[in-house]
């Protein structure tokens, strides 16, 4: 959607039409937008805080588990831990997108307003850091926090490949042709 388009739905009002209150209004709907902007980023915080720990704790167990028990007794746990830590990654990887997305729509909302303030701080600020494409500036932590799930989905994928049962499925693959 183009700048233009934006600010018409954004700025349902002009200041000559809406009156003596305008830039006070303005002004503490900005403040309460930055505030939601930054819970959106406490929020994703703590969510990666929470896949973190969660995969941290189940990788540990697992490895604790293994080395107390024969490969026979645990092949069956094992798959469907991995299983279940490779779809809970893929999740953790989409809710990082959607953070990173709302993010985004966020402070984009944030630089149209401030094109009306007299001074556009945000804007002026991803300006600096290169808005983003220049690593040796500034690498934004999405690009970092995106791998994290793909690191744990690589363990539990090799956790996976080395306890699956390969002979057992293949004498039943060879049954059936």
């Amino acid at each position: 959607m183009k700048k233009d388009d934006l600010e018409k739905i954004l700025f349902v009002s002009e200041s000559s039409k809406y009156g003596d209150k305008y830039i006070e209004h303005l002004l503490e709907q900005y403040k309460i937008y930055i505030n939601s902007a930054e819970k959106i980023s406490d929020r994703r915080q703590k969510a990666n805080e929470f896949f973190l720990g969660l995969n941290t704790g189940l990788v540990a167990l697992l490895g604790f588990v293994a080395t107390k028990t024969s490969q026979n007794e645990i092949t069956g746990l094992l798959i469907l831990s991995s299983i279940a830590g490779i779809t809970m990654c893929y999740l953790w990887y989409r809710i990082v997108l959607s953070y990173k997305g709302l993010n985004g729509g966020k402070y984009n909302v944030v630089h149209i307003i401030e094109a009306r303030l007299p001074l556009a701080l945000y804007d002026t600020e991803w300006e600096i850091l290169g808005r983003g494409k220049d690593k040796s500036i500034y690498w934004p932590f999405t690009h970092i926090e995106i791998w994290v799930p793909w690191i744990f989905i690589v363990i539990y994928s090799a956790l996976l490949l080395s306890v699956m049962p390969w002979i057992f499925l293949l004498k039943l693959f060879c049954l059936h042709y």
